[in-house]
């Protein structure tokens, strides 16, 4: 019987995509409420969700598309409905393409982000 646990596929994608951005000064590893993430010029851009998900921040109507697309859920805090926050699930039977969506996601929530 072996002591190792399973690696978190979602802590692991998220260190994979800050590894992305090393070398950026304005990006760094914080929380939001509790859990870690991603942030630029002090403000949060990704982190990780509850099940296994990575939450980004984008501009509302590419949040919009994105859950209208199926490809993302909106994110409800207590009874509220965030418009410009959403959350990308993990897909255990496509680890490659659940990486690659979420590299994009938050390269998006970034731009946007470092932007505004």
């Amino acid at each position: 019987m072996s002591d190792e646990t399973d690696p978190d596929p979602a802590q692991a994608f998220l260190d994979a995509i800050a590894a992305e951005y090393r070398d950026d000064p304005a990006i760094e590893m914080g929380t939001m409420f509790r859990s870690p993430g991603l942030r630029v010029g002090g403000k949060i851009f990704a982190f990780l969700g509850g099940d296994q998900r990575l939450i980004v921040k984008l501009p509302r109507a590419r949040a919009l598309e994105a859950v209208g697309t199926g490809t993302a859920h909106h994110v409800t805090m207590g009874s509220r409905t965030m418009k410009e926050w959403v959350a990308f699930p993990l897909d255990g039977d496509d680890l490659d393409g659940t990486l690659n969506t979420w590299r994009h996601a938050a390269r998006e929530a970034h731009d946007f982000v470092a932007g505004i």
